[in-house]
C-alpha cells in the first residue's frame, strides 16, 4: 500500500529570518563576483533581464526590483558603455526600447562565469546533494520572483509555486 505524504509544514519564523539573512550574506558575495567583470548588482540584474529581449523602462523597473527613476540612470549607464542600445519603440515613438548588444553579452557571460565560480566554490564546503539542492532552492526562488511580479500584474490571482508544478489560483480575499 503506498505511502502517504505528509501534510506540507510552513517554516518556522526562525528559518525564514535565517534564510533572508543568507540572501543577504550571498547578495555580497555575487557584488564581489560581479565586481570583477566590471557590473554592479543593479546592472546586472537589468543586462539579465534584457538577455531574454528587448523591452522599456516601465517594463524592465518591476521585474529589476528597482524604481522607474533608477532604471533609467542605469539603463543611461549601460547605453554610455555600449553594453545595452535604446531605439525609439515602432508603435510609440515618445516611448523607448533597450536591448543588449554584443558587448553586453560578453560583459553578461563574463558575469554569469564570475558568479558561477564564486556560488560552485561556496557550495563545495557541503556535501555534494546538499550543494545541488541548495542551488536548485535558488531556481526555485527565481521562479517564484518571476510569478511574484506576473501575479502583481494580474488582479485577483496568485500564484502557487511548489517544486515541480506552477498554479494560478483566485483570490479569496
Amino acid at each position: 500500500m503506498p505511502q502517504k505524504k505528509a501534510a506540507p509544514t510552513r517554516p518556522t519564523s526562525e528559518a525564514v529570518v535565517g534564510a533572508a539573512r543568507a540572501i543577504a550574506r550571498l547578495s555580497r558575495r555575487l557584488e564581489v563576483a560581479l565586481a570583477e567583470a566590471d557590473l554592479t548588482l543593479s546592472q546586472y540584474r537589468v543586462l539579465s533581464f534584457l538577455a531574454n529581449g528587448e523591452s522599456r523602462p516601465s517594463r524592465i523597473a518591476p521585474n529589476v526590483s528597482v524604481t522607474r527613476p533608477t532604471v533609467t540612470a542605469l539603463l543611461d549607464g549601460l547605453v554610455v558603455r555600449g553594453l545595452v542600445d535604446r531605439q525609439p519603440d515602432e508603435t510609440d515613438r515618445r516611448r523607448v526600447r533597450h536591448r543588449v548588444t554584443a558587448a553586453g553579452e560578453r560583459s553578461l557571460a563574463e558575469a554569469d562565469r564570475s558568479a558561477e565560480v564564486n556560488l560552485l566554490a561556496l557550495s563545495a564546503h557541503l556535501d555534494p546533494d546538499c550543494a545541488t539542492e541548495a542551488i536548485e532552492g535558488l531556481a526555485v526562488w527565481h521562479r517564484a520572483i518571476d510569478l511574484a511580479i506576473a501575479a502583481a500584474e494580474t488582479p485577483g490571482h496568485a500564484t502557487v509555486v511548489t517544486p515541480t508544478t506552477t498554479t494560478r489560483r483566485e483570490e479569496t480575499r
